[in-house]
């Protein structure tokens, strides 16, 4: 990356850059690096704010910049606890990588308030975007995703329920299941009792032709019937007129 253009500063085609947003806003989009400062000075705890105060995240009308023009180091917190107003805190090193500053308004040696956060990594220096708006971006990015899904989902139920349509249409020879009415069922038992009734009785079967024998149970099967018992069902009479037995023929002598 190449290093951001200072205010003021005229780049490659004469034009002046535009002016970056003043300290304090939202500057998480942007990002500053200088590759020719850290080609000549070390990245260190010493001179890291030093490389800080050249990027557009800088305020100069901090803490620090005063102990700075007093030849007195810009993060001797002795004397900057001494004043009131903004200043720059390093927070955390991880040298040679990583340098958290944060920045802060002092109302008393006891008393300060937390503003903005900037970290340093690896030669590159960034503003930490604020709690609420991480919360607000993973919020957002979370909702989304819902939706998506409640999108998708609506769809295939959509796609299911019209084959679901289609297929009912296609199939005529699917039985349907009716429902038994017991009051209609009782109705039919009554109306065919009363024309059971009121039908007259069936005539008595025609007598056995002279000279008929009915056939006589075999052993077996009498000796089955005694197994059964008495609750088995009977079998039917023999009809004497379907089943007459063998025709008996004259004997000529």
């Amino acid at each position: 990356m190449t290093a951001t253009p200072m205010p003021g500063n005229p780049n490659l085609d004469g034009n002046l850059p535009p002016l970056p947003p003043p300290p304090g806003t939202d500057m998480t989009g942007i990002s500053f690096r200088d590759q020719l400062w850290l080609n000549t000075y070390p990245l260190d705890r010493n001179l890291v704010f030093d490389y800080f105060a050249l990027s557009p995240f800088y305020d100069r009308t901090c803490n620090n910049e005063q102990l700075r023009m007093n030849s007195i180091h810009p993060l001797d917190l002795s004397h900057l606890s001494k004043m009131t107003g903004l200043e720059y805190l390093l927070n955390e090193v991880i040298e040679p990588n990583l340098f958290v500053i944060r920045k802060q308004k002092r109302d008393s040696p006891e008393k300060v308030t937390p503003m903005l956060t900037y970290y340093v990594l690896d030669g590159s220096i960034y503003q930490a975007p604020q709690l609420c708006n991480v919360f607000n971006a993973r919020i957002g990015r979370a909702l989304y995703y819902v939706q998506k899904a409640f999108s998708i989902a609506s769809s295939k139920l959509e796609k299911t329920g019209h084959e679901s349509e289609s297929d009912d249409a296609n199939d005529n020879t699917t039985p349907s299941k009716e429902t038994i009415d017991l009051r209609e069922l009782n109705r039919v038992d009554h109306i065919l009792a009363s024309l059971q009734r009121k039908l007259q009785p069936a005539p008595p079967p025609p007598p056995f032709p002279e000279g008929y024998a009915p056939p006589q149970p075999t052993e077996l099967e009498q000796g089955s019937e005694t197994q059964q018992g008495t609750d088995q069902p009977q079998p039917p009479p023999v009809d004497p007129i379907i089943d007459q037995g063998p025709a008996k023929r004259m004997k000529i002598d």
